[in-house]
């Protein structure tokens, strides 16, 4: 009995640990390397927000949200920006409902994300229906 209870317990602990491997959470860079973005639970959703750029400055001065077309929101740094929100499960390893905010163009599009292995995530940004858009294939930092 003591050995089929070790056993259940060994099979839980390394589901569980499998599981937490297929998580969005941690941190990622994208295609180009020149960001790295935090996705972190909010709530019972996902977020996530830019904690890394390559050249985090213009002009000698940390990069704002200059695009952004609120006029109150174009000084708020880029660094620490929440660019994602609201995206919750749907299915095993994708994670829909979401949005993503571009701060190089001030644009916010519907967003899922999908896990593709313990340190792929594909990320699509799209308008209305998720056939037409643009997807990324980011990969896991840390």
């Amino acid at each position: 009995m003591k050995k089929l209870f070790l056993l259940a317990l060994f099979l839980c602990l390394t589901t569980l640990g499998w599981a937490q491997k297929k998580s969005p959470t941690g941190v990622w860079t994208n295609e180009e390397k020149d960001a790295r973005f935090e996705i972190y639970q909010c709530g019972d959703k996902l977020c996530g927000k830019i904690t890394w750029l390559k050249e985090p400055n213009r002009d000698g001065k940390p990069k704002v949200d200059q695009f952004n077309p609120d006029p109150k929101l174009q000084k708020r740094p880029i660094m620490g920006l929440v660019f994602l929100k609201n995206f919750a499960p749907v299915e095993e390893n994708k994670w829909d409902n979401g949005t993503i905010y571009d701060p190089k163009s001030g644009k916010t599009y519907s967003s899922y994300m999908k896990v593709l292995g313990n340190d792929k995530l594909e990320v699509k940004g799209y308008i209305g229906i998720s056939l037409i858009g643009r997807s990324q294939t980011w990969t896991r930092v840390q």
